[in-house]
């Protein structure tokens, strides 16, 4: 039984720091990775990691600078660190996991949490 689990969603003012976690149960996965979605749009990579060692971290450029995404392998949880929080940062984060390896966002995403809310207010 594959779970993925996120956490640490909440609501936050303009500026603020924020920290999303994702447990995965069941098994291992070689990339795991954070989306968001708002109403209306579509759903949007953010940032992924890769177990390749030529696979560092990859970001959507609407976040470099001020989210970090970080692993451990032993707990098998992937997180999220938000800076620097703004308002069009709100959305519903999800994070995915996959066998499959390479550049993050080109991914196909087999897994998927429930998501947890992330909303910014000015």
């Amino acid at each position: 039984q594959v779970q993925l689990v996120e956490s640490g969603g909440g609501l936050v003012q303009a500026g603020d720091s924020l920290r999303l976690s994702c447990a995965a149960s069941g098994r291992t996965y070689r990339s795991l990775a954070w989306f968001r979605q708002v109403p209306g749009k579509e759903r949007e990579f953010v940032a992924g990691v890769s177990w390749a060692v030529w696979n560092g971290p990859y970001y959507a450029d609407s976040v470099k600078g001020r989210f970090t995404i970080s692993r451990d392998i032993a707990k098998n949880t992937i997180d999220l660190q938000m800076s620097s929080l703004r308002v069009e940062d709100s959305a519903v984060y999800y994070c995915a996991a996959t066998q499959g390896f390479g550049v993050p966002a080109t991914l196909q995403y087999d897994y998927w949490g429930q998501g947890t809310q992330v909303t910014v207010s000015s």
